[in-house]
């Protein structure tokens, strides 16, 4: 009897040192997810710190290469108008083109072979080379007419300019190498009008050129999605 009542002692004894064990080990695996979670969150917010930071750079950026084209183009008898949010150069296409045509005029190889030298002077030769990743030659037009042939027009009045600039006769070819990696042609048609003073759509204003810049704003997005898919 006495050895039979000493193997159940044993036995809760061996019991009692299991379970203790056993929580000793549930607590452990909960303090390593407790401090991966925490590690986790950690990593989270140095990277939203980093785009905060990605994000106020490149906007910082954009509003420095604005006030420099603006400080560029101001007193410039060229008769163009620097866009204060976007940076965009506009001047009407009767500076380049005549009405309803898409060869350049005369007179507008020289305005382009003073225009196009100051304008990426500012871009690549200020420091901001590194940041502009597309530099977009756009062509608008007015309501006269279809979509369709206005698209067409504003398209090959963008090319014209494009293909001068990257053309033998354009005076400035160590310029030309950084067009070439760069530049892009588009057409609106008459998809984004002008108005004039009083709000009312002006046919003259619409009919224009503008050149663009993009910077590299993909990295901000790119970074914003990896950590969106890191909280799905």
């Amino acid at each position: 009897m006495i050895s039979k009542y000493q193997k159940l002692f044993r036995n809760e004894q061996d019991e009692s040192h299991f379970w203790p064990s056993f929580t000793d080990l549930l607590t452990s695996i909960l303090l390593c997810f407790v401090l991966i979670f925490i590690c986790m969150m950690v990593i989270k917010s140095l990277q939203i710190k980093e785009m905060e930071r990605t994000i106020d750079q490149i906007m910082g950026v954009r509003a420095n290469l604005v006030k420099d084209l603006n400080e560029e183009f101001e007193d410039s008898p060229l008769g163009i108008e620097v866009d204060e949010k976007t940076g965009a150069i506009i001047f009407n296409t009767e500076i380049l083109f005549e009405f309803d045509d898409s060869v350049l005029k005369e007179d507008s190889f020289q305005f382009l072979d003073e225009f196009v030298p100051r304008y990426l002077e500012v871009l690549f030769d200020s420091g901001y080379e590194e940041y502009v990743s597309e530099i977009i030659i756009e062509g608008h037009a007015d309501r006269t007419d279809t979509y369709l042939y206005n698209l067409q027009l504003s398209q090959e009045r963008a090319y014209s300019v494009a293909e001068y600039i990257l053309s033998d006769s354009f005076p400035y070819k160590n310029i030309q190498q950084h067009l070439q990696d760069k530049l892009t042609v588009n057409g609106k048609s008459f998809t984004d009008g002008r108005t004039d003073e009083d709000g009312n759509y002006s046919h003259d204003a619409s009919r224009r050129v503008e050149f663009e810049f993009r910077l590299k704003d993909e990295e901000i997005l790119n970074k914003t999605r990896e950590i969106l898919q890191g909280d799905s």
